[in-house]
Parts: structure tokens; sequence; C-alpha cells
């Protein structure tokens, strides 16, 4: 059976029915008519498991197709989770980004737009615009909460955290943190894209979804340790949000300091082409005005090596992977405390 919402406006259309009960495995399928495929589809694959009553709960992964950790933990959901165990509703999609996901690019080979930067997206735009839109405009309408897993892809090495999205809806802030919170990574950070509203959990915040993002590692790999964290974590939102009972969990951080990319400080930036030599290890404390690393260009000897330097005091939270730079890749990300929602 195919189901058509009557609210989406556009061409998508899906073989899993969202009001039954159990599992089902499917994809959402858009119409797709590249060179070499007159009447083929854009297939995003998608799981529903429902049982009893209780909240929806979507959890996206692939946003970006290098990144590895939260689709693994999607993947193991839709195939081993008993649907006896949920009370609630869990939409599972864990490569949105369909053609990044199969390119383990970061945007999309279609259209080479970044699947996070085009949100709420449109139905009648691009193949990445008409993913967007139908999660924004068909999933989320159904959904109470919403888990983006991400990781630093393969161009940064991030510490492994839980990410709360700003919202100005105050009631809607305290259970974003009281979920980011239960998800128990080892860091807790705020990050607001510099103000950019065009992404997955912006999106989510103004559709009043308790909403719950993550950075599992990177460097275009899967990290052990965060697919632990990231396996862990997700099953504990779930528990806080009432899906699951029993989740196994850690000790609680909930009462360690909350962490913030503040603004374009935040960000070391390469003024120049070349190989970015850290001086600084990730989870080390560093200060403003003090030397971050160089760039050497090792082509040229007549050129000395090139200094940058942080703008903000915190912990290195996030670094360039690979060493090779081009001017204006991020080298470096410095998390500070967090200064609350009004600042």
């Amino acid at each position: 059976m195919l189901n058509v919402p009557q609210s989406y406006t556009g061409n998508a259309f899906t073989n899993v029915d969202f009001d039954k009960q159990g599992r089902q495995l499917g994809f959402v399928s858009i119409p797709h008519s590249p060179n070499g495929d007159a009447w083929g589809v854009t297939q995003v694959p998608i799981a529903v498991i429902a049982n009893g009553t209780g909240p929806t709960v979507v959890i996206e992964g692939g946003n970006h197709g290098d990144e590895y950790e939260g689709p693994i933990t999607i993947g193991e959901l839709a195939r081993d989770l008993d649907p006896g165990a949920v009370q609630g509703r869990l939409i599972l999609m864990p490569a949105n980004n369909v053609h990044a996901v199969l390119a383990a690019t970061r945007t999309s080979p279609v259209d080479g737009l970044n699947f996070n930067r085009v949100w709420p997206g449109d139905p009648m735009g691009s193949i990445t615009e008409q993913i967007a839109a139908y999660v924004a405009h068909r999933i989320f309408p159904m959904a109470d909460a919403f888990l983006d897993l991400h990781s630093g892809g393969s161009s940064l090495d991030i510490l492994a955290s839980a990410i709360i999205e700003p919202t100005d809806d105050a009631a809607l802030h305290e259970k974003n943190v009281a979920a980011v919170q239960a998800f128990d990574a080892p860091y807790t950070v705020v990050i607001a894209n510099m103000g950019d509203q065009r992404t997955a959990t912006a999106t989510a915040c103004r559709a009043g979804l308790i909403t719950v993002g993550t950075e599992m590692r990177g460097r275009g790999t899967v990290s052990l340790d965060a697919l632990e964290v990231c396996r862990r974590g997700v099953r504990n939102v779930l528990a806080h949000l009432g899906v699951l009972e029993g989740a196994a969990t850690s000790a609680s951080r909930a009462d360690r300091p909350i962490l913030e990319l503040g603004g374009a400080a935040a960000y070391v930036y390469a003024p120049i082409d070349g190989v970015f030599e850290p001086f600084h290890d990730l989870g080390e404390h560093v200060s403003a005005g003090q030397p971050a690393g160089r760039i050497h260009r090792i082509w040229d000897l007549t050129a000395g090596p090139v200094t940058v330097h942080y703008a903000a005091d915190g912990i290195v939270y996030g670094q360039r992977h690979p060493g090779r730079v081009a001017l204006g890749n991020c080298c470096v990300v410095v998390a500070s405390p967090y200064g609350g929602p009004s600042r």
C-alpha cells in the first residue's frame, strides 16, 4: 500500500503505514529522472516501530554521508528492537541524505547541496530539498521528539558529545536540556551554527519538538568508543521520553558544565593554503590569543609557517582532519562555558 499524506504537497510516497503497529521496513520514494533513468525514484530508507500508546520519536542519521556512528545505531534499532518493548512510535531514518551516504560525502553528489543547510526544504526543489521537505512537512507533524545523530565527518575530529539546539521557547529549552543530559555523553555542548536556521535541529525546534543532536567523533571512520556512546545514549533518551524501559546508563553527567560554541570566536580558520600543525590535543584547555597551531606551505621553501591563534577561552572541541587545509577551512573549534539561553 502506498501512503500519500493529505497535508504534504510534494511528490514523495512511502510503502510504510505510519499508523500500523509492529515493525515495518521500507522506503520513502521520490520521483527522480536523471540522465540514464527516465522514470526512476530516489529511495530513502525508513523504519516504523510502533506499539501501544506513547510519544513519537524521529531518529535521523546520514544527514551528512560521511558520518557513521548514528546510521549504525539506527540500523541496529530498526532490525533488532523488539516492538513489544516500545511504548509509542519510532520513525527511524538512517540515511536521509541517501545519495551522499552512498558516495560517503558530506554533500549530495546529485545536486551538490548540504542537506543540513536546506531546511525546511522545498517539495518542488532538488532531490536534497525534497527529502528535507518531506521530513519537515510530513514526518515532523507526527512527532514529539527528534534525534539528529551527527559525527565530525571526514574533515573534523570532535569530542563525543550531545548537542543542545538553542531555542527562544523557554519551556522547550528546558526539555531539550533534560533530554540531552539524559543522553549522557561525555560532553554537552550548545551549538547555534552562528544563528543559521536552515538545519534539521533548528527546524525541529521551530516545530516544537524535543530536540537532541550529537557529534560522535569523525575523521571519516567509525570510532568504537563514540559508537558505544551513541548506542547507549539513544536508548537513554528513549527511556527518558518513556518509549523504552530499563535502558542501561552510566553514571549521570547532568552535573557537568554545559559548553557552547560562542559564535565566530570559537573557530580558527586557515588564512592560507597549506598543512595545519595543531599545537594541542582534543580536550586541552586553551586561552584567547594563545597560538593554536601553524600552517606550513611545504611546497615553497621561501615561505615560513604562518601561526594561527585562538580567539576564545575554553577547551579544544574539534580539530581539522586531514592536515591539508585551504583558505577558509576550519582548523580548530573551541568550546567555552555556556552563558545561558539569554546570551
